[in-house]
Protein backbone atom coordinates (compact mmCIF):
# COMPACT_ATOMS: atom_id res chain seq x y z
CA UNK A 1 0.00 0.00 0.00
CA UNK A 2 2.83 2.88 0.99
CA UNK A 3 4.47 1.65 -2.58
CA UNK A 4 1.39 2.23 -4.34
CA UNK A 5 1.04 5.64 -2.58
CA UNK A 6 4.56 6.72 -2.81
CA UNK A 7 4.11 5.95 -7.54
CA UNK A 8 0.39 7.71 -7.15
CA UNK A 9 2.44 10.65 -5.45
CA UNK A 10 5.14 10.72 -8.09
CA UNK A 11 3.15 10.45 -10.82
CA UNK A 12 0.94 13.09 -10.02
CA UNK A 13 4.21 15.58 -9.20
CA UNK A 14 5.23 14.39 -12.67
CA UNK A 15 1.75 15.53 -14.49
CA UNK A 16 2.08 18.63 -12.77
CA UNK A 17 5.61 19.46 -13.53
CA UNK A 18 5.03 18.98 -17.06
CA UNK A 19 1.75 20.66 -17.27
CA UNK A 20 1.63 23.57 -19.49
CA UNK A 21 -0.65 26.83 -19.24
CA UNK A 22 -4.04 25.48 -18.56
CA UNK A 23 -5.97 28.61 -17.71
CA UNK A 24 -6.14 32.29 -19.09
CA UNK A 25 -4.55 30.73 -22.57
CA UNK A 26 -3.58 33.70 -25.08
CA UNK A 27 -5.43 33.49 -28.38
CA UNK A 28 -2.68 31.88 -30.80
CA UNK A 29 -5.23 31.43 -33.82
CA UNK A 30 -3.54 33.69 -35.90
CA UNK A 31 -0.28 31.95 -35.87
CA UNK A 32 -1.94 29.15 -37.09
CA UNK A 33 -1.71 28.06 -40.97
CA UNK A 34 1.92 29.67 -41.70
CA UNK A 35 5.00 27.38 -42.32
CA UNK A 36 8.25 29.38 -40.42
CA UNK A 37 11.13 29.68 -42.32
CA UNK A 38 14.49 28.38 -39.82
CA UNK A 39 16.09 31.48 -39.57
CA UNK A 40 15.28 33.27 -42.48
CA UNK A 41 14.48 31.87 -45.94
CA UNK A 42 18.46 31.10 -46.34
CA UNK A 43 21.10 29.32 -47.76
CA UNK A 44 24.34 30.02 -46.05
CA UNK A 45 25.78 29.06 -49.95
CA UNK A 46 24.73 32.05 -51.08
CA UNK A 47 24.15 35.89 -50.47
CA UNK A 48 20.98 35.02 -47.77
CA UNK A 49 22.61 33.22 -45.30
CA UNK A 50 20.68 32.25 -41.76
CA UNK A 51 19.63 35.14 -39.50
CA UNK A 52 20.59 37.61 -42.35
CA UNK A 53 18.23 40.76 -43.35
CA UNK A 54 18.77 38.87 -47.18
CA UNK A 55 17.08 35.68 -45.71
CA UNK A 56 14.47 37.51 -43.87
CA UNK A 57 13.21 39.67 -47.10
CA UNK A 58 12.85 36.59 -49.15
CA UNK A 59 10.79 34.82 -46.64
CA UNK A 60 8.62 38.19 -46.15
CA UNK A 61 8.59 38.51 -50.06
CA UNK A 62 6.70 34.68 -50.19
CA UNK A 63 4.72 34.80 -47.23
CA UNK A 64 6.43 32.79 -44.60
CA UNK A 65 6.31 33.21 -41.37
CA UNK A 66 10.23 33.55 -39.59
CA UNK A 67 11.65 31.39 -36.68
CA UNK A 68 14.80 33.80 -35.60
CA UNK A 69 17.10 34.37 -32.99
CA UNK A 70 17.68 36.73 -30.34
CA UNK A 71 20.90 37.46 -28.31
CA UNK A 72 22.88 40.45 -26.65
CA UNK A 73 26.06 41.98 -27.61
CA UNK A 74 28.98 43.58 -25.48
CA UNK A 75 27.24 47.14 -25.45
CA UNK A 76 23.67 45.13 -24.10
CA UNK A 77 22.25 45.96 -27.66
CA UNK A 78 19.45 42.45 -29.05
CA UNK A 79 20.95 41.59 -32.34
CA UNK A 80 19.87 38.40 -34.66
CA UNK A 81 22.07 35.84 -34.00
CA UNK A 82 22.15 31.66 -33.27
CA UNK A 83 25.70 30.58 -31.98
CA UNK A 84 26.34 31.45 -28.93
CA UNK A 85 30.00 31.42 -30.70
CA UNK A 86 31.35 33.20 -33.98
CA UNK A 87 33.33 30.60 -35.11
CA UNK A 88 30.90 28.46 -37.85
CA UNK A 89 28.77 31.33 -39.33
CA UNK A 90 31.71 34.22 -39.10
CA UNK A 91 34.74 31.80 -39.06
CA UNK A 92 36.37 34.27 -36.27
CA UNK A 93 37.19 33.36 -32.32
CA UNK A 94 35.15 34.95 -29.63
CA UNK A 95 31.34 34.64 -28.16
CA UNK A 96 28.55 37.56 -29.24
CA UNK A 97 28.76 39.55 -25.99
CA UNK A 98 32.64 39.80 -26.35
CA UNK A 99 31.84 42.44 -29.01
CA UNK A 100 30.18 45.60 -29.52
CA UNK A 101 27.46 45.65 -31.83
CA UNK A 102 29.72 47.99 -34.02
CA UNK A 103 32.65 45.46 -33.43
CA UNK A 104 30.58 43.14 -34.51
CA UNK A 105 29.58 44.69 -38.29
CA UNK A 106 33.34 43.73 -39.30
CA UNK A 107 31.96 40.21 -39.62
CA UNK A 108 30.49 38.83 -42.32
CA UNK A 109 28.04 36.52 -42.06
CA UNK A 110 29.12 32.77 -44.09
CA UNK A 111 30.01 33.41 -47.69
CA UNK A 112 27.94 36.53 -48.15
CA UNK A 113 28.28 40.33 -47.77
CA UNK A 114 25.46 40.48 -44.83
CA UNK A 115 26.55 41.30 -41.28
CA UNK A 116 24.53 40.99 -38.19
CA UNK A 117 21.83 42.15 -37.83
CA UNK A 118 19.75 44.61 -35.00
CA UNK A 119 16.85 42.75 -33.80
CA UNK A 120 14.90 46.52 -33.99
CA UNK A 121 15.85 46.67 -37.77
CA UNK A 122 14.54 43.15 -37.92
CA UNK A 123 11.68 44.32 -36.29
CA UNK A 124 10.68 47.12 -38.58
CA UNK A 125 11.84 45.46 -41.65
CA UNK A 126 9.04 42.73 -41.33
CA UNK A 127 6.48 45.19 -40.12
CA UNK A 128 4.13 42.67 -39.34
CA UNK A 129 3.97 41.50 -42.80
CA UNK A 130 4.51 38.04 -41.76
CA UNK A 131 3.76 36.00 -37.75
CA UNK A 132 6.93 35.78 -36.03
CA UNK A 133 8.73 32.83 -33.57
CA UNK A 134 11.36 34.43 -31.47
CA UNK A 135 13.88 32.99 -29.63
CA UNK A 136 15.47 33.90 -26.83
CA UNK A 137 19.05 32.95 -26.54
CA UNK A 138 20.32 32.80 -22.90
CA UNK A 139 24.42 32.32 -22.73
CA UNK A 140 23.87 35.10 -19.96
CA UNK A 141 21.24 36.60 -16.78
CA UNK A 142 18.25 35.33 -17.92
CA UNK A 143 16.96 38.57 -17.07
CA UNK A 144 18.63 40.92 -18.66
CA UNK A 145 18.45 39.32 -22.39
CA UNK A 146 14.62 38.69 -21.69
CA UNK A 147 14.24 42.44 -20.38
CA UNK A 148 16.16 44.01 -23.07
CA UNK A 149 14.65 41.94 -26.15
CA UNK A 150 10.97 42.92 -24.70
CA UNK A 151 11.89 46.50 -24.96
CA UNK A 152 11.85 46.22 -28.54
CA UNK A 153 8.70 43.64 -28.54
CA UNK A 154 6.47 44.81 -26.92
CA UNK A 155 6.68 47.68 -29.27
CA UNK A 156 6.05 45.82 -32.36
CA UNK A 157 2.68 45.22 -33.98
CA UNK A 158 2.63 42.32 -35.54
CA UNK A 159 2.10 38.96 -34.68
CA UNK A 160 4.58 37.20 -33.03
CA UNK A 161 5.17 34.57 -30.11
CA UNK A 162 8.32 33.78 -28.28
CA UNK A 163 10.29 30.49 -27.05
CA UNK A 164 13.50 29.39 -25.70
CA UNK A 165 15.61 26.30 -24.89
CA UNK A 166 15.90 27.43 -21.18
CA UNK A 167 13.23 27.48 -19.07
CA UNK A 168 14.37 30.99 -17.21
CA UNK A 169 12.93 32.31 -19.90
CA UNK A 170 10.22 31.34 -20.33
CA UNK A 171 9.21 31.83 -16.58
CA UNK A 172 10.22 35.39 -17.26
CA UNK A 173 7.57 36.07 -19.99
CA UNK A 174 5.01 34.26 -17.63
CA UNK A 175 5.65 36.53 -15.02
CA UNK A 176 6.23 39.51 -16.65
CA UNK A 177 4.34 39.24 -19.89
CA UNK A 178 1.74 37.03 -19.43
CA UNK A 179 -0.25 37.82 -22.70
CA UNK A 180 2.09 36.90 -24.73
CA UNK A 181 2.33 33.52 -26.72
CA UNK A 182 5.31 31.65 -25.09
CA UNK A 183 6.68 28.05 -25.58
CA UNK A 184 9.17 25.66 -24.55
CA UNK A 185 12.00 24.31 -27.00
CA UNK A 186 13.21 21.35 -26.39
CA UNK A 187 14.78 17.67 -27.75
CA UNK A 188 16.77 14.70 -26.96
CA UNK A 189 20.12 16.39 -25.75
CA UNK A 190 21.87 12.40 -25.44
CA UNK A 191 23.77 12.27 -28.34
CA UNK A 192 26.29 9.89 -28.84
CA UNK A 193 29.43 12.00 -28.02
CA UNK A 194 28.09 13.32 -24.78
CA UNK A 195 25.90 12.38 -22.31
CA UNK A 196 22.98 14.78 -21.16
CA UNK A 197 23.47 17.32 -18.13
CA UNK A 198 21.46 17.51 -15.53
CA UNK A 199 19.43 20.75 -16.94
CA UNK A 200 19.15 19.05 -20.19
CA UNK A 201 18.08 16.11 -18.73
CA UNK A 202 15.12 17.89 -17.36
CA UNK A 203 14.69 20.35 -20.16
CA UNK A 204 14.42 16.55 -22.75
CA UNK A 205 11.81 15.42 -20.30
CA UNK A 206 9.66 18.47 -19.76
CA UNK A 207 10.25 18.55 -16.09
CA UNK A 208 10.80 22.20 -15.96
CA UNK A 209 7.74 23.07 -17.73
CA UNK A 210 6.01 24.03 -14.06
CA UNK A 211 8.50 27.40 -14.04
CA UNK A 212 6.99 28.94 -17.17
CA UNK A 213 3.84 26.58 -17.75
CA UNK A 214 4.55 27.01 -22.04
CA UNK A 215 1.95 27.43 -24.12
CA UNK A 216 3.25 25.46 -27.08
CA UNK A 217 6.11 23.09 -26.49
CA UNK A 218 8.37 23.07 -30.18
CA UNK A 219 10.00 19.72 -30.09
CA UNK A 220 12.79 18.47 -32.07
CA UNK A 221 10.63 16.66 -34.55
CA UNK A 222 12.81 12.76 -34.54
CA UNK A 223 11.81 12.53 -31.47
CA UNK A 224 7.63 13.01 -31.45
CA UNK A 225 7.30 9.72 -29.17
CA UNK A 226 9.10 11.60 -25.90
CA UNK A 227 6.15 10.70 -23.38
CA UNK A 228 6.03 14.04 -21.59
CA UNK A 229 5.42 16.02 -25.10
CA UNK A 230 2.98 13.56 -25.84
CA UNK A 231 1.24 13.84 -22.23
CA UNK A 232 1.43 17.79 -22.49
CA UNK A 233 0.16 18.34 -25.79
CA UNK A 234 -2.32 15.50 -25.98
CA UNK A 235 -3.94 15.21 -22.78
CA UNK A 236 -3.25 18.87 -21.46
CA UNK A 237 -3.31 20.24 -24.76
CA UNK A 238 -0.58 22.30 -25.65
CA UNK A 239 0.16 23.75 -29.20
CA UNK A 240 2.55 20.98 -30.92
CA UNK A 241 5.24 22.89 -32.67
CA UNK A 242 8.18 20.83 -34.88
CA UNK A 243 11.49 21.81 -35.81
CA UNK A 244 13.40 21.94 -37.69
CA UNK A 245 11.34 19.76 -40.65
CA UNK A 246 14.17 19.52 -43.41
CA UNK A 247 12.18 17.75 -46.46
CA UNK A 248 8.96 17.42 -47.66
CA UNK A 249 9.01 13.59 -46.68
CA UNK A 250 9.50 14.27 -43.23
CA UNK A 251 6.79 17.60 -43.57
CA UNK A 252 4.26 14.68 -44.69
CA UNK A 253 5.52 12.08 -42.22
CA UNK A 254 5.08 15.41 -38.76
CA UNK A 255 1.47 16.54 -40.19
CA UNK A 256 -0.40 14.11 -38.08
CA UNK A 257 2.21 14.84 -34.62
CA UNK A 258 2.37 18.51 -35.07
CA UNK A 259 0.20 21.23 -35.78
CA UNK A 260 2.95 24.37 -36.66
CA UNK A 261 6.20 23.30 -38.30
CA UNK A 262 9.76 25.56 -38.36
CA UNK A 263 11.57 24.11 -41.92
CA UNK A 264 14.65 24.52 -43.81
CA UNK A 265 16.37 23.69 -46.78
CA UNK A 266 13.38 23.21 -49.29
CA UNK A 267 9.80 24.76 -50.25
CA UNK A 268 6.89 23.43 -48.59
CA UNK A 269 4.14 21.94 -50.46
CA UNK A 270 0.59 21.65 -49.02
CA UNK A 271 -0.57 18.34 -48.29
Amino acid sequence: MIVLIIAIILIVLYLWAIMPRMIKRPDYSRLLGHYYAHRGLHDNETQAPENSMAAFRKAVEVGYGIELDVQLTKDRIPVVFHDETLKRVCGVEGKVRDFTYEELQQFSLCRSKEKIPLFSDFLNMVDGKVPLIIEIKIHEKAAEVCSRADELIREYKGVYCIESFDPRAVRWYKKHRPEVVRGQLSSNFNKPERREKITEFLVHYLLLNFLGRPDFIAYDHHFKKNISRQIACNLFGALKVAWTIKSQEELDRARDDFKLFIFEGFIPKEK
